[in-house]
């Protein structure tokens, strides 16, 4: 049976557009419909005395005492709900959506939530395809740290996926839709049932012997591979067929990806659960040692890729950077730099993430259409390729000399050691007017 269906036979009393809760006697107003799922829909709900704004999620009501008002705290629900209550409510996280309380009338129960107004991972993701390996680094980050929190208390998630991760308005992952939630036993595992999502379950979970951790962290791998590719690792044409590919740990292998995140997923999908990395140690794997992880994101990173701001000294030097690559081009191009500004001096927000230097040097060069990228996997290279005959020996001497602004070698000298909060970090930027040359690796 379809979840629409199921959604609408089990819900035929529609949600009033005004709630009051029984305990405490706040009276809220329902708002638009901003997800849904097989046994749940979730709304926008404002506090009509306060203001504030949450996400509403109403699931049906059953259980015992379904056609009477029950009191707080025994909401007579069927066990799955209540024990998503129990569990969320108990919960307080940066990473996991927060829980605010939850009420009951005759049709539903009503849980208040933490408003995400950025939505999730899988919209994120539907607009961009592909997300770059920064911004994985970025949201793996979140999403380990509240998942360690979780496993800590002995709780397996057990339906990790896009769609329930949410971003909140400073662009925070949280974890959040906690209804296949559950407590691990001494064993280490919940009970053997097959539930979930079936392109994130773990060979164990496929194999009916139940979840636990582990199944949390294949997940992650799945995740992981994804956001990377666009495409989930165990795609096939039959479900059965799916699942024998996900006992094997058979998926195509992403070549375009960096040998680290490669590296990494391999780690996180191997198919002998005591093989897979524990969250304790996950963050030292060398995906995350040896990238760039931005501080955070900018709110259009999630319809369009981003551009990671560059700390004023680290400005600065890019400038001029780019000016010792304009200067090996032939002919020269027309360009002169400007007088660096200090912080807040031309009225702009220094922590804008958008990149200022880059934009000036791109302004202050019309008609130029071969930029250099700085790439996330730390490489530079021109895109796209200039016309035949470009001084690629000249190019090349120009990125040596890029390489010795930004690591001047054992000697400790040069701007990057001149204060130890300025060292460089591989950023994806765009630096203006130079022909095509070989990639470089940058160390």
């Amino acid at each position: 049976m379809e979840p629409r269906l199921r959604w609408r036979r089990s819900c035929r009393s529609p949600v009033s557009a005004f709630l009051r809760d029984p305990g405490s006697g706040r009276v809220y107003k329902r708002g638009k419909l901003i997800g849904k799922g097989a046994f749940s829909r979730c709304y926008k709900l404002t506090d009509m005395s306060t203001s504030a704004v949450f996400a509403l999620k109403v699931v049906p009501r059953g259980g015992a005492g379904a056609g009477s008002l029950q009191p707080r705290g025994k909401v007579g629900l069927c066990p799955q709900v209540e024990r998503e209550v129990t569990l969320h409510s108990r919960l307080r996280h940066r990473n996991i959506v927060a829980f605010h309380g939850h009420f009951a009338d005759r049709d539903h129960v009503y849980m208040l939530l933490e408003y995400c107004s950025r939505q999730s991972l899988a919209h994120v993701l539907e607009a961009r395809q592909t997300l770059t390996e920064p911004e994985v680094r970025y949201y793996l980050r979140g999403l380990i740290s509240g998942l360690h929190y979780l496993h800590q208390r002995h709780i397996v998630h057990r339906d990790l996926k896009l769609s329930n991760f949410f971003l909140n308005k400073n662009m925070e992952v949280k974890i959040g839709d906690l209804g296949l939630a559950a407590r691990v036993g001494p064993g280490g595992h919940c009970h053997r049932v097959l539930c979930g999502t079936p392109n994130f379950l773990a060979p164990e979970v496929v194999s009916r012997n139940g979840h636990s951790c582990q199944s949390d962290i294949w997940a992650l791998g799945c995740i992981m591979y994804m956001v990377l590719t666009g495409t989930p690792p165990f795609m096939a044409a039959t479900l059965s067929e799916m699942y024998q590919n996900i006992r094997d740990g058979c998926y195509p292998e992403p070549a375009h990806l960096s040998p680290n995140a490669r590296r990494l997923i391999a780690r996180l999908l191997a198919p002998n659960p005591a093989e897979r990395p524990s969250l304790d140690h996950l963050l030292q794997d060398d995906f995350f040692t040896q990238g760039f992880t931005p501080d955070r994101l900018p709110p259009h990173s999630c319809h369009s890729l981003p551009i990671f701001a560059i700390p004023q000294p680290l400005g600065r030097l890019f400038r001029k950077v780019g000016q010792l690559l304009l200067n090996q081009c032939r002919p020269p191009c027309p360009f002169t730099p400007n007088k660096a500004s200090g912080p807040g001096e031309d009225g702009s927000d220094p922590d804008s993430m958008e990149c200022s230097e880059t934009s000036l040097l791109e302004r202050e060069t019309p008609g130029l259409e071969v930029p250099v990228h700085l790439l996330t996997q730390g490489t530079l290279r021109s895109d796209p390729a200039g016309p035949e005959g470009s001084p690629r020996q000249e190019v090349e001497v120009a990125i040596r000399k890029l390489q010795l602004c930004l690591n001047p070698g054992p000697s400790g000298r040069g701007p990057a050691h001149a204060n130890p909060a300025c060292q460089p970090k591989l950023l994806p930027v765009a630096l203006p007017c130079i022909p095509a040359s070989p990639a470089a690796t940058l160390q």
